[in-house]
């Protein structure tokens, strides 16, 4: 990681280009740009015509010229030429212009872990299309573990899990390196997708696709656990007559319903255990799991996690941006790499 920390300590911007969102952070300036990973485009004359919140607001309610896209999907980049025009408008133009007067503009990106070498190119092809001139990949896993300030350098046991929203990262780390990793195809719009199926099924209601996201609808305080509230009211369409309605939810059918996608991140997580030696694993029954990345605010997921395993999980304080401020981190100097010193003969 030593020579990885110095080639970043060389680069003048990093991006995070997720599923949900994207975000980039500035040496210096820190961290300029969070918005949707969306950009909505007219098919007629293929102009760009919003990208960020605007465009995410647009989802489900433009005419038939007018397409919302996503050009990042599960963490890699499926549209490399509208992400870098997504990118360009979302920087803007005087942003763009100041780091184009860097001599030898470098970059740095986070990729997904096990990330297969075309996922790598298209993220590298994106950020040349930028300008750069050289891309520095950091796993994701590792950018999350630095900037949630985890001791990812020291010869001790940190787990951490990054709850995206296409997928689940977990791993343990110890001398700055990942000792054993699984990625779980399941994230936040798996347990969405649940819980629309659940409604439809259940009580023959449809989402809008603007609902400030399903799942925060559907449970409310510690949905996740047998202490939170007991139903709650659910507006809809009707299946049938496509009218308005109302329904309320039994959040106990709720909970059986995302049981699905969440057993997968639990088997995830029990894998990696399984794989880790077994000194680590006894790091971990003090030292905790951290949960980071946007998917970690599911009300009670911390709870039911600690249950499972057995040990403390934490929630990062801003768990949503600790890969990009990680990456800042390294870009703004402020990690250390552990030095070993050779033994003399």
């Amino acid at each position: 990681m030593t020579v990885s920390l110095e080639r970043l300590r060389r680069c003048h911007f990093a991006v995070d280009l997720g599923a949900a969102r994207t975000r980039v952070y500035v040496k210096g300036a820190g961290l300029v740009v969070d918005q949707p990973s969306v950009a909505a485009v007219n098919t007629r004359s293929g102009a760009l015509i919003a990208v960020g919140e605007f465009a995410e607001k647009m989802t489900g309610r433009t005419p038939s010229y007018i397409r919302v896209v996503r050009p990042v999907s599960g963490g890699t980049v499926v549209d490399i030429e509208m992400a870098q025009r997504m990118l360009r408008h979302l920087m803007g133009d005087k942003l763009r212009r100041s780091l184009r007067r860097k001599p030898r503009l470098r970059a740095a990106a986070c990729t997904p872990h096990d990330a297969d070498p075309l996922a790598q190119r298209a993220t590298i092809e994106t950020l040349v299309g930028l300008g750069a001139r050289r891309v520095e990949l950091v796993d994701t896993l590792i950018a999350a573990a630095v900037g949630c300030a985890l001791p990812v350098e020291r010869p001790e046991a940190t787990m951490i899990v990054v709850c995206g929203a296409a997928a689940t990262q977990v791993a343990v780390l110890s001398l700055g390196s990942i000792v054993t990793a699984q990625r779980v195809p399941v994230g936040g719009e798996a347990v969405d997708h649940a819980i629309v199926q659940h409604l439809r099924h259940r009580h023959e209601l449809m989402l809008p696709s603007q609902s400030v996201r399903p799942l925060q609808l559907a449970l409310s305080g510690n949905g996740l656990t047998p202490h939170g509230p007991a139903s709650t009211e659910i507006h809809g369409r009707d299946v049938a007559t496509g009218l308005a309605r109302s329904v309320r939810v039994d959040t106990a059918a709720v909970r059986e319903a995302i049981q699905t996608p969440l057993t997968a991140v639990l088997d995830g997580i029990g894998k990696v255990l399984r794989n880790c030696p077994p000194d680590l694993v006894a790091d971990l029954t003090d030292r905790g799991i951290m949960m980071v990345g946007g998917s970690a605010l599911l009300p009670g997921l911390d709870q039911m996690l600690g249950q499972f395993i057995g040990v403390p999980v934490h929630i990062a304080e801003r768990p949503d941006v600790c890969a990009v401020e990680g990456l800042g981190a390294m870009l703004e100097g402020r990690i250390q790499p552990l030095v070993l010193s050779p033994l003399a003969a």
